[in-house]
């Protein structure tokens, strides 16, 4: 049995593709998840399963969302595994300074990392510092000049559809209910 966490895309933003929390919790049990466990209304889900495919993994996700919500949501999964040694690959920046946001930038297959940055561009060292490892991205910068930086226009980018972004509190929290 494996430990995975769905990454919904874009759902309860400015009162655009509503779902509620329990329900999604519940519709991933009738499709035969085990442990499944909501956190905030951003769309996390961590489950359990005894897939190993996370192609089908994602396949389900998304056709259960449809069936129940009637609404396409690009969804994210990654194992409780991957995500502790993602965040072991961590640069020594992210997640330290209060002062600053810290996002985790998930890429959605079958976009790639090297496209995310070639449609967000090149970092702007003086506002924001970027790393990633396999398919996170993670991207730091200071509250007080945030709208300066090039990458907190990543919503506004070609590849929104194809990213999902969790702040550092939330990617830690969400491995913490994997144990």
């Amino acid at each position: 049995m494996e430990t995975y966490i769905a990454l919904l895309r874009g759902i309860n933003v400015g009162g655009k593709n509503k779902i509620s929390m329990p329900e999604l919790r519940t519709a991933f049990e009738e499709i035969g998840f085990l442990d499944v466990v909501t956190y905030i209304n951003s769309g996390n889900v961590v489950f359990s399963s005894d897939s190993k495919d996370r192609v089908e993994l994602i396949k389900q996700c998304e056709a259960i969302i449809v069936e129940k919500f009637m609404l396409n949501i690009p969804v994210a999964i990654v194992s409780a595994t991957d995500l502790s040694t993602t965040l072991q690959h961590a640069p020594d920046w992210w997640n330290i300074d209060k002062d600053a946001i810290h996002y985790a930038i998930f890429v959605i297959s079958p976009m790639s990392v090297a496209e995310v940055f070639a449609a967000v561009g090149e970092v702007k060292p003086e506002y924001e510092q970027i790393a990633y490892h396999e398919n996170v991205i993670f991207w730091s910068a200071p509250r007080e000049t945030f709208n300066k930086s090039r990458w907190s226009k990543i919503a506004s980018s070609s590849v929104n559809n194809n990213v999902t972004i969790r702040n550092a509190n939330t990617v830690n929290k969400l491995l913490m209910l994997t144990h």
